[in-house]
């Protein structure tokens, strides 16, 4: 009998965790339909909008200097698959989804641990999920703006040989996109996670500032794959890296002082 009620919190965690995936999936399949019916302005002025001359980044840096002025884009994109263009409307439509619902997947989130922290704790983590949510944007948009077509110029530009011409699947180009995005939105997520590892002791500030130097080398690695090989491109990209993960050890230290 005893071993039947030790069994019953773990079988009720786990269907409010199912619960709380279900209301999650419902979330992202709504804000994928949203995407998905909004087709013209999703291609046209957001994903292949980086691919065009008065992209707000190319003035920017064509206003700098004349050096940095990216004017043309030297490929054609091209789709040789029968279902490619469907394929690549329901990815694109997944990944925004999961954009648009975002702030509701981090509200289940917390609705799922909430339950288990003190009265102090759960204001804490309102305000750490509030920041989690703008964190995420400034992923999305430092992905979109700074990343996307640094990455775009310098992959479609590069030639080993004038005998290959840039004729790039289109399947391609927005996977490279929507993977950026994705992945700079969850990079961003970093103090979140660090907040998390610290409070249950997974790992705690004095662990960060040691592998600082090498996370230091690793930041300046993924700068030098995703830019051009100029300095000013590379500081662009990893000076924000580096910064975020300064600010995940003053997350862990500040944790670990409460805890």
């Amino acid at each position: 009998m005893e071993e039947v009620n030790d069994k019953q919190p773990f079988l009720t965690h786990l269907e409010e965790l199912r619960w709380h995936f279900t209301r999650s999936l419902c979330a992202i399949c709504v804000g994928a339909l949203i995407a998905f019916l909004n087709k013209s302005f999703i291609f046209d002025n957001i994903v292949f909008a980086c691919k065009n001359n008065d992209f707000p980044t190319y003035i920017f840096l064509c206003n700098l200097s004349e050096k940095l002025c990216i004017k043309d884009m030297p490929f054609i994109l091209m789709n040789v698959e029968m279902a490619g263009q469907f394929t690549m409307h329901l990815l694109v439509s997944f990944v925004g989804g999961i954009i648009i619902a975002f702030p509701y997947l981090l509200y289940e989130l917390w609705s799922f641990i909430s339950p288990a922290m003190y009265k102090n704790e759960k204001k804490i983590s309102i305000i750490f999920f509030i920041f989690s949510f703008v964190l995420f944007v400034f992923g999305i948009v430092f992905g979109y703006y700074v990343i996307i077509p640094f990455s775009i110029n310098f992959l479609s530009s590069y030639m080993i040989s004038d005998v290959i011409e840039n004729n790039i699947h289109f399947i391609s180009f927005i996977k490279t996109i929507t993977t950026i995005i994705l992945t700079t939105g969850l990079l961003f997520q970093l103090p979140l996670c660090v907040y998390f590892l610290t409070r249950f002791n997974f790992i705690n500030s004095k662990q960060l500032r040691q592998y600082r130097r090498h996370s230091f080398v690793i930041i300046l690695i993924i700068a030098s794959i995703l830019t051009p090989p100029d300095i000013f491109s590379q500081i662009l990209i990893g000076l924000p890296i580096f910064l975020l993960y300064e600010f995940s050890i003053l997350v862990a230290t500040l944790t670990s002082s409460k805890t």
